[in-house]
C-alpha cells in the first residue's frame, strides 16, 4: 500500500484535490441533503411547528459540530504536520489524546443538555406551541451526542490518514439509514417528530462504530499503540490551539442561531408574520443554504490534508497552486448558489410542505434579502482553515469569527431596533460584504507570502545542488 505522505507530497494538486475533494464533497452533500429530506419529512407530517422545533434544536447540532472540529480539526491539523516532519511518535501521541477527548467529550455535553433541558428550551427560543415538539425532539436526540461527536471527529481523522473514501463512506452510510429510518418511524409507524429523533440517534451510533473499526484495523498512517493513549497537558493545549477556530466559528454560529431566533420570535410577534413562521422560515432557509456550503466545506476540508503537510514540507508553489484551485471552486458554487436563492425562492420553499400567503411571502423576501451577498460566502472558511493548517490558528479564529461575532451579531441586534424584522434580513448581506472584504486582504497577503517563501526555497536547494556538484 503507497504511504498516504508520498501522495500528499508529490502527486498532482489538481489530481490530489480531486481525490479529496469528491468524497469529501459527496459526504457533506449526502449529509445537507438528509437535513432537507428530515426537515420535508417532519413538515409534511408535523407541518410548520415541526419544522419550528427542529430549528430551535439545531444550537445542539451546532454545539455537537464545534466540540468535533476542536477535537477533529485539531488532531488531523497537528497529525499531517507532524508526518510532515517525520515526528510519527508525536503524532501517534496526538491521534490517541483525540480520540479520548471524543469519548469524554461526548458524554459530558450529553449529560448537560439532559440535565438541563427544561431551562435551555425557552433560551434557544421556542414558543409555547413550538415547545411540546421540541422538548421531544432534543430529549431523545441528547442520547445520541456522544456518537455524533465520536463519528464526525474521527471523520477527520481519517481523512488525514489518506483515507477520504473511507470517510465519505461513514457518512453516507448514516445519511441512507437515517432517511430509510426516517421515513419509517414517520409515515409508517406513525411517531412524528419522535420518530425523527429516533432514527437520528440509531443511524449516529452505526456510524459511530464504523469509525471505532477504521481506528483500531485500518489505519495506515503509523501502527497506533497503547501508550499514546495516555492524557498529555501539553498535547491537548496544543490539539486545542490548533483546533479552536473552528470550534470558535460553530460556537459563534450557536449564538448567533440563539440570538436570531429570539429576535425572530420577537420582532416576528409584532409584525404582519407572527412568531412562528419566522422561526420555521429560519430554519428552512438555513437548511437550504447549507446544501451549498456543505460543497464548500467539502472542499475547505479537502485541502486541509494537502495545505498542511506540504507547508509543514515547505513545499510552498504546492500549497499557492492549492490555494488558487480552491478559490476558483468555490467561487462556481458560489454563483449557483446566489442564482437559484435569487431565481427560485418560492419553488425551494414550496419542497418543505404547504403554507399561508404570510408564510410563502416572508420565505421568499427571507430568501432574496437575507442570502443576497452568498456569492462571498466560502472564501471566509478557506481562509481560516489556510491559517489553521500552516500553524496560526489566531489568524483562523480572527478570520471565522469576524463575520459572525463582530459584524453580524452587532447587525442582528442594533438593525431591527430601526427597521423591525426586516433589519434582521438585512444584517445577512450587509455581514458577508465586509466579511468578504476583510478575507480578500488577508488572502492577497497569503498568497505573497507563499510567493516569497517558495522563491527563497527554491534558491536554497540551487544552492545545495551547486555544492553537490563542484564536491
Amino acid at each position: 500500500m503507497k504511504n498516504p505522505r508520498e501522495k500528499l507530497g508529490n502527486q498532482p494538486i489538481g489530481k490530489l484535490l480531486l481525490n479529496f475533494a469528491v468524497p469529501a464533497v459527496i459526504a457533506g452533500l449526502s449529509n445537507a441533503i438528509y437535513n432537507i429530506v428530515d426537515q420535508i419529512f417532519i413538515g409534511n407530517s408535523v407541518g410548520l411547528l415541526g419544522n419550528a422545533a427542529t430549528n430551535v434544536a439545531f444550537p445542539l447540532v451546532t454545539a455537537c459540530i464545534a466540540l468535533s472540529l476542536l477535537i477533529g480539526v485539531g488532531t488531523s491539523a497537528n497529525l499531517n504536520l507532524l508526518l510532515g516532519m517525520e515526528k510519527v511518535k508525536e503524532a501517534g501521541q496526538m491521534l490517541g489524546n483525540g480520540i479520548l477527548l471524543m469519548v469524554f467529550a461526548g458524554v459530558f455535553l450529553m449529560l448537560s443538555v439532559l440535565t438541563n433541558l427544561n431551562y435551555l428550551l425557552p433560551v434557544l427560543g421556542a414558543t409555547p406551541s413550538v415547545m411540546p415538539y421540541a422538548h421531544t425532539y432534543m430529549l431523545i436526540t441528547s442520547f445520541g451526542i456522544p456518537f455524533f461527536i465520536f463519528s464526525t471527529a474521527g471523520s477527520f481523522m481519517i481523512r488525514s490518514d489518506g483515507s477520504p473514501k473511507f470517510s465519505m463512506i461513514i457518512t453516507i452510510v448514516g445519511v441512507l439509514l437515517n432517511v430509510i429510518l426516517d421515513y419509517v418511524f414517520i409515515f409508517i409507524f406513525d411517531m412524528g417528530i419522535a420518530g425523527a429523533a429516533y432514527a437520528t440517534i440509531i443511524a449516529q451510533f452505526i456510524t459511530a462504530f464504523i469509525v471505532l473499526y477504521y481506528l483500531s484495523y485500518r489505519f495506515q498512517s503509523f501502527v497506533i499503540k497503547k501508550c499514546y493513549f495516555v492524557l498529555r497537558f501539553n498535547v491537548i493545549r496544543t490539539l486545542c490551539l490548533y483546533g479552536i477556530a473552528p470550534c470558535l466559528a460553530q460556537l459563534s454560529m450557536m449564538l448567533l442561531q440563539v440570538v436570531l431566533n429570539r429576535s425572530l420570535t420577537h420582532y416576528g410577534a409584532s409584525s404582519e408574520y407572527g412568531s412562528d413562521i419566522p422561526l420555521a422560515v429560519s430554519g428552512i432557509v438555513s437548511k437550504c443554504n447549507y446544501i451549498f456550503m456543505s460543497l464548500t466545506l467539502g472542499i475547505v476540508q479537502s485541502a486541509q490534508p494537502i495545505l498542511g503537510f506540504n507547508y509543514g514540507a515547505e513545499k510552498f508553489a504546492r500549497v499557492r497552486k492549492t490555494l488558487l484551485l480552491c478559490c476558483i471552486v468555490i467561487g462556481c458554487i458560489n454563483l449557483s448558489a446566489f442564482i437559484i436563492f435569487q431565481c427560485l425562492p418560492r419553488q425551494v420553499v414550496s419542497i418543505f410542505g404547504e403554507g399561508g400567503d404570510m408564510y410563502y411571502k416572508f420565505s421568499e423576501l427571507y430568501l432574496r434579502i437575507f442570502l443576497l451577498m452568498v456569492i462571498t460566502n466560502g472564501f471566509q472558511p478557506l481562509c481560516g482553515n489556510f491559517y489553521l493548517s500552516i500553524g496560526k490558528p489566531i489568524y483562523g479564529i480572527l478570520v471565522n469569527l469576524s463575520r459572525r461575532i463582530m459584524i453580524f451579531l452587532p447587525l442582528v441586534l442594533v438593525l431591527p431596533m430601526f427597521l423591525g424584522i426586516n433589519g434582521i434580513l438585512y444584517a445577512g448581506p450587509i455581514a458577508d460584504m465586509v466579511a468578504f472584504v476583510i478575507v480578500f486582504i488577508l488572502m492577497a497577503k497569503a498568497f505573497r507570502n507563499l510567493d516569497i517563501k517558495a522563491k527563497q526555497r527554491d534558491k536554497e536547494e540551487k544552492e545545495v545542488l551547486m555544492e553537490q556538484i563542484f564536491k
